[in-house]
């Protein structure tokens, strides 16, 4: 639930602001004075950022926006800026649908360099077929494929409007699959510049929800930064550093527990670090959900943090109990190594065994007293009875 509300915040909350700033005269009144310096402002912050951060989807992003503020700046009533307008609407949904999709592979690096290419050679190209053949690719631009009445009467063309809701539609799933900052930011940007679009392309409407656009862009970087440094990739957890500013936040009363999986070198040494990988992702999904106001992180390795805040040892000890009985019974499928990426059509039934392991945890539980006052020597206390929990025999709590 609480990624599917980030999926609104930042991005959707500016999209809407940006809405609320146009429809209210008093508020729409101020937009001439922001489009005059923000729109220099976000482009530069952005570069900058981008380039510190390696993050060349985003600089490829700020170089679109400002391609289309070029082309919106163009002769209104000029054939070849009506030609360089619908392509714009066609080309830049889907150049931001291509940039959320593909991995980062640099800015000064072949792939970087290649990239920059194509997004440089679209605006010459349209130019040059522009001068020859200005009203043929006026007519495939402003193609209708539907005949319905307010759809011609929009700014932009009825394939236009196709691209950018197929390009929502592919932003959109894939935050569904990666819930991730980035694509939750090229959904919102893709909405705010349809918006800018209908509106005409004209005048500071247009150029404020231009700059909105690169903004959301902007801080979905920031986030999706954020989410790299304080979240652990492999098991979706908070990461280590995460651990030590909620550490910060405690008070004078909690509980702290270290989790380690048993045997889980052999499990590599058995199986390969993909299982082990498996192993990693499955006792952390089921810590994730534990009761009692706690919270899991992964501390490193095989090795798992929770906290309690407000609660004493005891008050811990049974919701603990409850989440280490439930990663014992459920039991791990080893996947066969030749079982297929894709879910096939058909369901064959295998006749081979499936082989089913038992994985469990040790657990060391510990509590802020009179003995132990900062969350560092709470720590070591838990690291200490988790010691003991291994050495007397694994799969159980001990404090």
């Amino acid at each position: 639930m609480k990624r599917w509300i980030a999926f609104f915040i930042p991005g959707g909350i500016l999209f809407l602001g940006a809405l609320l700033m146009v429809a209210v005269p008093r508020l729409g009144s101020i937009i001439p004075s922001v489009t005059a310096v923000a729109p220099y402002i976000v482009f530069i912050a952005a570069v900058l950022i981008g380039w510190r951060f390696n993050r060349s989807a985003l600089i490829f992003s700020m170089l679109v926006l400002a391609l289309c503020r070029a082309v919106m700046q163009m002769p209104a009533n000029d054939p070849r800026s009506e030609v360089a307008w619908h392509a714009m609407t066609l080309l830049v949904p889907l150049n931001l649908m291509a940039l959320s999709v593909m991995k980062e592979r640099g800015v000064f690096t072949f792939h970087g360099v290649f990239r920059l290419s194509l997004l440089l050679i679209q605006p010459v190209t349209i130019l040059a077929f522009s001068r020859l053949h200005a009203a043929a690719m006026l007519g495939y631009l402003k193609a209708h494929l539907v005949p319905v009445g307010f759809l011609d009467r929009l700014a932009v063309s009825q394939l236009s409007l196709v691209v950018f809701i197929l390009a929502c539609v592919v932003v959109g799933l894939r935050f569904a699959l990666h819930k991730g900052a980035k694509e939750s930011g090229f959904f919102w940007a893709l909405l705010t510049l349809l918006a800018a679009f209908l509106t005409a392309g004209r005048g500071s409407v247009a150029e404020f929800h231009l700059t909105v656009a690169g903004l959301i862009l902007l801080v979905s970087l920031i986030e999706a930064s954020h989410a790299m440094a304080f979240r652990d990739e492999l098991t979706g957890l908070p990461a280590r550093r995460a651990l030590k500013e909620d550490l910060l936040k405690l008070g004078n009363r909690y509980a702290l527990a270290m989790v380690d999986i048993d045997h889980f070198k052999k499990f590599n040494d058995t199986y390969g670090h993909d299982v082990g990988d498996q192993v990693l992702r499955m006792v952390a999904a089921k810590l994730a959900r534990v009761t009692g106001g706690g919270k899991a992180f992964r501390y490193g390795g095989e090795e798992f943090t929770m906290i309690f805040p407000g609660r004493f040892a005891d008050n811990a000890r049974a919701h603990l109990e409850a989440i280490r009985k439930e990663i014992a019974s459920s039991g791990f499928v080893i996947r066969r190594r030749m079982r297929p990426r894709k879910k096939p059509r058909s369901v064959r039934v295998s006749k081979a065994p499936v082989r089913t392991v038992s994985v469990t945890v040790s657990i060391g539980l510990a509590c802020r007293d009179e003995r132990n006052t900062t969350p560092q020597e709470v720590i070591k206390a838990a690291d200490k009875a988790l010691y003991r929990a291994k050495k007397g025999g694994r799969n159980q709590v001990c404090s």
